[in-house]
């Protein structure tokens, strides 16, 4: 019997990783998406192989999100991929793949703002439609990876935050075209992983959340498999935050 698929976006490092991990563990064929993280993949499944003593149930699919070309030959790869054939479709897709820099709002060029724009919006926009007929041909999920931002201030991350809320609308807009076929939804990780550049704004962020303590990447990833495998959810967004919002 052949595995439901998903394809992941950014699916080679940090977050993307451990959802990559989870959904093979968890009966799942992952297309992991890359773009320079090919050996990160590699080693993905092969720590998978060797734990288990069989193939990785998945493959590596690289292209540049931010080339219209390359996206539109990703779609061609997916839909051509022997494991969707075998399925009948794609069963998830998860936008994933994502820029995090910091940057002065004065000091933001507009190219800054476009690229944050296009791996963010654009390519999420075309890379569902360019997969639509796939997913509902599964009754397939769409996931957006959103984040904390929507209705707050962040310094040094408007160029980010303008972009991680056009994708949450889109999201959302998406479940309501696309029901009852495909289901869409948004997870918006809180505190996970920081970056080099904010170890300090990290910690203070980690003081206010409820629980106590940071999370980790497998939070995210369980919170995938729950959206996954949930076929009455659609049009949500889930905070995996440890209560920090509820305090802001």
């Amino acid at each position: 019997m052949s595995k439901p698929v998903v394809l992941i976006t950014g699916g080679g490092k940090r977050i993307g990783a451990e959802v990559s991990k989870e959904l093979m563990e968890m009966g799942w064929y992952v297309l992991i998406h890359v773009n320079s993280s090919v050996d990160s993949a590699k080693e993905i499944l092969a720590d998978y192989t060797s734990k288990f003593g069989v193939d990785a149930p998945g493959d590596i699919l690289q292209a540049n999100l931010l080339i219209d070309s390359e996206v539109n030959d990703l779609i061609s790869q997916v839909l051509q991929h022997s494991a969707v054939k075998d399925s009948g479709g794609i069963s998830g897709l998860i936008h994933n793949a994502s820029i995090y820099s910091s940057i002065d709002v004065e000091e933001v060029s507009i190219e800054d703002l476009q690229k944050n724009m296009k791996l963010h919006v654009e390519t999420p926009f075309n890379l569902t439609l360019g997969l639509l007929d796939s997913l509902r041909s599964k009754n397939g999920c769409v996931i957006g990876m959103v984040d904390t931002s929507l209705g707050r201030a962040w310094k040094g991350l408007s160029h980010y935050t303008a972009s991680k809320a056009g994708l949450r609308q889109l999201m959302i807009n998406f479940a309501g075209d696309f029901h009852p076929d495909v289901r869409v939804n948004c997870i918006a990780p809180g505190a996970i992983i920081s970056a080099d550049w904010e170890v300090e704004h990290f910690a203070k962020i980690i003081e206010e959340i409820p629980l106590g303590r940071s999370g980790h990447p497998s939070n995210i990833a369980k919170a995938v498999l729950f959206l996954l495998n949930s076929p009455h959810i659609s049009g949500q967004v889930i905070n995996v935050d440890g209560g920090w919002s509820l305090n802001q």
